[in-house]
């Protein structure tokens, strides 16, 4: 009930040729142990391994195909698709395997270019299929037996990918789990360090399985894979690149893995330890993105950044055994300006990112060019609740606790001067974006009815729907509903883990995506819509989100509802 290990010709070889079908080979440990430390055994292979991850290349608009065979029916079934540096289209389809041959009796083989024409000309049955740069995976508890094909597509650009096969999931588990809070906190911040703490994974607490952990920094964005910042790193780099048509990246070739090379590069199949951070942490000084692995400590602290400068933060744990990883949630931060620089400036019209430590102040100063009547601010808190106090000219116009988005209209006055202080929350560190404008249509962020709560329906849940509904604005704006279903036992505790309200429907999986619609109404007493969610699992929980985007781009996240369909109907 295991995944064929070996080349294509190989496999179409041993498809049963004669009257009398032939069992396919299962998996030999002690062989397939010493097929992996033979990196030529898979090299320009077209066969997946059971249980082992591989790395390949695809061409821009040239489609690569995969085999595996399941021999038995109901034997479990997972596989993962982790694109680097380019979104992928993939399928996954099955196709019964022959029985008997056209020999006609005589037991002659078939030539094996007219075996291969009479597996592969038929597109089988189709269970999966993805596009997008997520890692994203097809899990089944039985799975039948057959010929299963894995196709892959890259329609920008020239990629690596990564796959993983197995046919007992429950007891491979080669991906570090993450734990109940998977975001990594922001712990200090000064000019030029930002100390990082995030919860262990259980992996290594419970399972105790060895676990490193990897820190990625950089300036433009979170990642969502180590994969992908391979390529990054790499993307200058002889290590990985483009092979000669015919040829894959050999998938057990792991002398670099994208670290820095040390002089027992390519002896062990592991993880390198990369040099600290400030150092050799990447190989060209002109790609600005660091990595550095810091074994299993859960805290640790980032030094040389530049003053006043945002940096994106990434953890990945990594199981050294397998080499294969998991992501955190990643996170943002500001370091601290300049001891001289109190106070950040606005622009008018423009939308600052702002962090602020546990129970620390921000200061930001707002000076309007020209003169004005009103002035607006826009917040947008992304996590816990923040203070925020206005001054004019130093009197104080406006003291409020902000929760996801407000709006505050201020009189204006000719050559006023504003300052604004923002006091963070005293149970961990804040984040909110906020803008400030003299142009009363200047409005970047989308308007919000007084209630952003979702309403679930109960008399109207069955088995495979829920109905919904919540409330909408005078102002006509995208709306986005996604789903994610969540285990029984998550409750409202777990809803205030979840990553920060900022993060938009970019941030999901496109499988997690319902519809999106636009709505509105003049008459404010009757701006409410509703959505009938179809293709749930009996019994099931789900986690539903309604995201409102605004003219400007920006999204908020309405409060998140947690359903659940009827066990019985």
């Amino acid at each position: 009930m295991l995944l064929l290990r070996c080349p294509l010709p190989l496999l179409l070889l041993l498809l049963p040729l004669s009257s009398r079908p032939q069992k396919l080979p299962t998996r030999d440990e002690e062989l397939f142990q010493m097929q992996i430390r033979d990196k030529a055994f898979f090299h320009d292979s077209s066969v997946i391994p059971d249980g082992a991850e591989i790395s390949s290349y695809l061409f821009r608009d040239t489609p690569k195909r995969y085999f595996f065979v399941v021999e038995e029916d109901n034997t479990p079934l997972a596989v993962t698709v982790t694109p680097c540096d380019a979104p992928l289209e993939w399928k996954l389809s099955v196709q019964e395997l022959p029985e008997e041959a056209s020999g006609e009796g005589s037991g002659d083989p078939e030539p094996l270019e007219q075996q291969k024409q009479q597996i592969t000309n038929e597109e089988g049955t189709e269970l999966f299929s993805y596009k997008g740069n997520d890692v994203e995976y097809f899990v089944s508890s039985s799975s039948p037996s057959g010929l299963y094909q894995l196709d892959l597509l890259s329609t920008e650009k020239d990629t690596h990918f990564k796959v993983y096969a197995t046919t007992t999931p429950e007891s491979d588990q080669p991906y570090p789990e993450l734990p109940y809070d998977p975001r990594i906190d922001v712990t200090s911040l000064g000019r030029t360090t930002v100390t990082l703490a995030w919860k262990p994974s259980p992996t290594a607490s419970l399972l105790r399985q060895p676990i490193q952990y990897c820190i990625v920094i950089n300036k433009e964005h979170n990642f969502k894979s180590l994969c992908a910042v391979e390529a990054k790193l790499s993307s200058d780099d002889a290590f990985m690149m483009a092979p000669k048509p015919g040829l894959d990246f050999s998938p057990f070739d792991f002398a670099h893995f994208g670290f820095p090379a040390d002089n027992n590069a390519g002896k062990e199949r592991g993880f390198l330890k990369s040099p600290k951070f400030g150092r050799q942490t990447s190989p060209k000084p002109r790609v600005d993105l660091h990595r550095v692995c810091i074994g299993n400590k859960n805290i640790f602290t980032v030094s040389d950044l530049k003053p006043d400068t945002q940096y994106y933060f990434d953890m990945f744990a990594v199981n050294t055994n397998t080499n294969m990883s998991t992501a955190y949630v990643g996170t943002f931060a500001r370091t601290k300006e300049e001891a001289k620089q109190k106070t950040v400036e606005l622009k008018d019209g423009k939308v600052t990112d702002v962090f602020i430590k546990r129970k620390g102040a921000k200061f930001l100063r707002f000076a309007p060019v020209s003169s004005h009547q009103k002035v607006t601010f826009s917040i947008h808190s992304c996590l816990d609740v923040v203070q925020i106090q206005v001054r004019r000219d130093g009197k104080l116009l406006l003291s409020q606790s902000v929760e996801g988005v407000r709006q505050f209209q201020l009189r204006g006055k000719a050559k006023a001067k504003y300052l604004i202080r923002l006091k963070g929350s005293k149970k961990g560190a804040s984040m909110l974006k906020i803008l400030a404008t003299t142009r009363p249509n200047k409005q970047s962020f989308p308007s919000l009815p007084e209630d952003t709560r979702i309403k679930a329906f109960d008399k109207l849940r069955t088995c495979s729907s829920v109905t919904v509904a919540w409330l909408g604005t005078q102002e006509r704006n995208k709306f986005c509903i996604y789903k994610r279903e969540v285990d029984d036992n998550y409750n409202e505790e777990q809803k205030k883990r979840e990553q920060n309200q900022c993060l938009g429907p970019d941030t999901r999986k496109k499988s997690e995506k319902v519809l999106c619609k636009y709505f509105h109404s003049q008459n404010i007493q009757k701006a409410v819509t509703t959505e009938t969610i179809r293709g749930l699992q009996p019994g099931k929980s789900y986690l539903l989100d309604v995201y409102v985007i605004g003219h400007g781009g920006h999204s908020v996240k309405y409060q998140s509802k947690l359903v659940k369909t009827r066990k019985f109907c």
